[in-house]
């Protein structure tokens, strides 16, 4: 039912060890709705997917979430810069975000990205600063 895999941690190249994660096989997928499934939230995905390649920080939230803004203000307070994506709000956007969701697997806003590496949430990424795992900014 669940499948190891060996994870390469991009910034170091080190061996990581697995998270196993039930996913649907694709052998339980019936051919004629695959398609379906991979191009839903193509487009959230792949916008996030571009920022986080081209920005060493992505924080995704939502407007009147107040952990995002969290996020943004430990970043902010460390003088790291970082690139802020912001899908709808409490009232509006939860389809589009959901796509988001199943493709990390985080259940909750922020998404926050370092290098690349999807970190968790606001109180992941502030014991990240508090570590000094996640170093401040000059």
């Amino acid at each position: 039912m669940y499948e190891r895999l060996e994870v390469l941690e991009p910034s170091r190249n080190t061996r990581m060890s697995a998270m196993p994660r039930s996913i649907l096989s694709e052998a339980q997928v019936h051919p004629a709705v695959r398609g379906k499934m991979a191009s839903h939230g193509a487009d959230i995905v792949k916008e996030v997917q571009d920022a986080v390649a081209g920005n060493e920080i992505v924080v995704v939230g939502m407007r009147q979430n107040p952990h995002p803004k969290k996020a943004r203000k430990l970043l902010d307070d460390a003088g790291l810069a970082y690139r802020y994506l912001e899908y709808g709000s409490y009232f509006g956007g939860w389809r589009r975000r959901l796509a988001l969701k199943m493709w990390t697997g985080w259940p909750t806003l922020p998404m926050v990205f370092v290098k690349g590496v999807l970190v968790g949430g606001a109180s992941d990424l502030e014991r990240l600063l508090e570590s000094g795992e996640l170093k401040r900014g000059k």
